[in-house]
């Protein structure tokens, strides 16, 4: 414990210098950038750079909105201002400059006004300004605030999102007990996440006019059910009809133990003069979500999953003829997910994002004969794409560099970067190497593995190298760009990075990506150690100093190779693993996923797929534990329990195996305010360079 303390001690004394000349960039992105004293990346540098989202297209085509967040460290806190770029290029201007976090920046159909959310007026309702963001004024006053917003085509009409209460509290059951603080609940769905389900959010429609809304009216009145779906859909979810009379919504009209077993949501039309709604997806029996009208008026594209229960099913790029009904999947030969939709002014195309060999790039499919070209190459992932005129907009980023906004031609593929957000502090640091390799694995298949070297790396030397385990499971180790498992971070330490696109991740096919599901302790294990074992052939790497990470489902794999490494590893960490499948499977609350990912209960003496899921359970083979573990965990985690880790870290110290525990009491999933992320990151290389260096 005296030693911990002293690292801890040292890394804080080596920070400060640093701390206290960066912590000012963090307040806002447009002051002056200080020289960094060193090209290497830390915590707080990472936490300094400008977050770039919400991008938005003006109606004429010649102007891109969005959101930068920054972070200022001392106070624990972010900001949030809004800026704009001409798409032809040219300076970027902060439009907004405000204590207050501007989010949702949209401009109004008409282009004479941008709308967004502000807390200014107490809770967060719908301001608009003009485009240089002068004027503010207030537009709404909903109670209890609203979540989002998308103004009709016409601006006759406002379509806002906003909670509203579903059920009984313990306060109405028992209205003489004021301060009683229980929950008491008769089904399940009673948590998501990182909440306890009390309110839903439901869409409304209100006349606007002069700047005012009134008229409110909830398309889901009375019923209990969500839209946007929580805990990640947003106004992506709704969408108004080019006429303005109909509006698109995404459900999953279901509750409690329902709710909790399927994962069937349609898309419903809502006529704002009939009050009429009408299930437009019935008998489709997976996600369909995100909606979106042809600007013609005579389609609608959204994304659609088969089957229900697997929400990491092929997401399919589906449209529907709205004169005749007639739906199709244009991405039926596309052995690939689809997202992102959007189309062309013409109506004649859909552009969209899909990630293939872990690199996610811009397609087009036409509509007609459905042809589906690649737009963009190159080492990236894009996250969003648009049309502006004769350009398309999207937002790009790497392992070696956050998102920016670039203007691509359509045609060419030709990317023109916009933004520069953070162009002053990249130009200042070096980055490490990201090299692509191809590893057989033990049944002769080629897997793809990112190999990320330190800055300023040098051949001749030993490096301890890391072994990164992902989470999802079915989630690509494309060219992310991370704040908390941020390769460029770590490899910053002195570690080489291994990561591999073990069994069970997408964008190499459907047979790649389902493997995984009811084996977890199978070949995307071997494929994990197949990675490692291929890279510490090299002379450069250390292979008596190799460590394994990994959070969630990689949080699991690091449990499970802490029983099956066979002393490959010298150090661990497990954030927010699954450590006793059993007691998982009884404690998330999402139950599709543990019915397909594991097969079913445990108690299904006669399922063969959930008896080898049971086996596999990482904390039937602690008595195998002999190497050093940091596990680390979110006590708001609803998905994981933090009783996950504690088991782990407690069945660690009882064997005798040299273990620490860092539990965030506010944190969920993952970990999401400033001084907790830096605290995380020193952690995590304290651990490393006590048991690698």
């Amino acid at each position: 414990m005296k030693s911990i303390c002293l690292l801890a001690l040292v890394a804080i004394m080596l920070s400060c210098s640093n701390q206290k000349k960066e912590k000012e960039m963090t307040k806002n992105s447009n002051s002056e950038v200080p020289k960094l004293s060193s090209d290497i990346m830390t915590p707080e540098v990472l936490w300094s750079f400008g977050r770039i989202g919400e991008p938005m297209v003006s109606p004429d085509g010649t102007i891109v909105l969005y959101a930068v967040t920054t972070y200022n460290i001392e106070e624990n806190k972010s900001y949030r201002d809004l800026y704009t770029v001409p798409v032809s290029g040219g300076d970027t201007i902060r439009i907004t400059t405000t204590p207050e976090k501007e989010s949702s920046p949209t401009w109004r159909p008409d282009g004479k006004k941008i709308g967004f959310l502000s807390p200014k007026s107490g809770d967060m309702q719908l301001w608009e300004m003009d485009i240089d963001g002068s004027n503010p004024v207030q537009v709404t006053q909903v109670k209890n605030g609203i979540s989002g917003f998308k103004y009709s085509p016409d601006c006759s009409h406002l379509l806002y999102t906003s909670d509203v209460k579903v059920g009984q509290d313990i306060h109405d059951l028992f209205p003489d007990l004021p301060k009683a603080n229980a929950h008491l609940e008769t089904d399940l769905m009673y948590k998501h996440w990182d909440e306890w389900i009390q309110t839903v959010p439901h869409p409304f429609v209100a006349d606007f006019k002069d700047g005012k809304i009134e008229n409110d009216v909830d398309i889901l009145n009375g019923e209990p059910f969500e839209s946007p779906m929580k805990p990640f859909g947003g106004t992506e979810q709704l969408a108004w009809s080019p006429d303005g009379k109909t509006v698109a919504y995404t459900c999953r009209k279901k509750v409690g133990k329902e709710y909790a077993l399927s994962t069937n949501s349609d898309i419903y039309f809502y006529n704002i003069v009939t009050k009429k709604t009408e299930n437009k997806t019935q008998g489709m029996m997976g996600y369909d979500q995100n909606p979106v009208f042809s600007p013609d008026g005579k389609w609608l594209t959204w994304e659609s999953m088969e089957r229900e229960g697997n929400e990491s099913d092929k997401n399919r790029l589906f449209v529907m003829n709205l004169e005749t009904g007639v739906k199709a999947d244009l991405s039926a030969d596309f052995d690939q997910n689809s997202s992102g939709l959007t189309w062309s002014a013409d109506s004649k195309s859909i552009y969209f994002t899909s990630c293939w060999h872990a690199l996610t790039q811009i397609y087009r499919v036409e509509v007609v004969g459905k042809k589906i070209t690649q737009i963009t190459k190159g080492v990236h992932d894009y996250g969003f794409v648009a049309e502006a005129k004769d350009k398309l907009i999207g937002v790009k980023h790497s392992m070696s560099k956050p998102d920016e906004i670039y203007a691509i031609d359509p045609q060419t593929g030709v990317e023109t970067e916009l933004s520069f957000q953070n162009k002053k502090l990249l130009a200042q640091l070096e980055m490490g190497k990201v090299e692509e390799r191809w590893v057989t694995t033990t049944d002769n298949k080629q897997m793809l593995v990112w190999v990320i070297y330190p800055p300023h790396f040098d051949p001749n030397k030993k490096y301890p190298t890391i072994l990164y385990c992902e989470g999802g499971p079915q989630s690509t180790v494309s060219q992310f760009w991370s704040y908390r498992w941020n390769f460029q971070q770590m490899v910053a330490n002195g570690y080489i990075v291994v990561a591999p696109n073990r069994r069970g991740l997408p964008g190499f096919g459907k047979e790649w990506l389902e493997q995984i599901s009811g084996d977890y302790g199978g070949q995307n294990m071997k494929d994990y150690l197949s990675a490692i074992d291929a890279v510490a052939k090299e002379p450069f790497v250390n292979k008596d100093k190799l460590g394994c990470i990994g959070a969630s489902y990689g949080g699991f794999s690091v449990y499970w190779l802490a029983g099956h490494h066979e002393k490959r590893f010298k150090a661990f960490i497990a954030h927010d693993g699954m450590f006793n499948l059993e007691q998982q499977y009884l404690e998330t609350e999402e139950m599709w996923f543990v019915n397909r990912d594991l097969g079913g209960p445990y108690w299904d003496k006669g399922n063969v797929v959930a008896q080898r899921s049971y086996a596999n359970s990482p904390h039937l083979f602690v008595d195998k534990w002999d190497t050093p573990i940091l596990i680390i965990h979110g006590e708001k985690d609803y998905r994981i329990l933090a009783s996950q880790g504690m088991a782990a870290f407690n069945a660690a110290v009882l064997r005798g195996v040299p273990a620490q525990m860092l539990i965030f009491p506010e944190e969920n999933h993952w970990v999401l305010q400033p001084q907790n992320g830096i605290l995380w990151q020193r952690v995590f290389k304290q651990w490393l360079d006590k048991w690698l260096k």
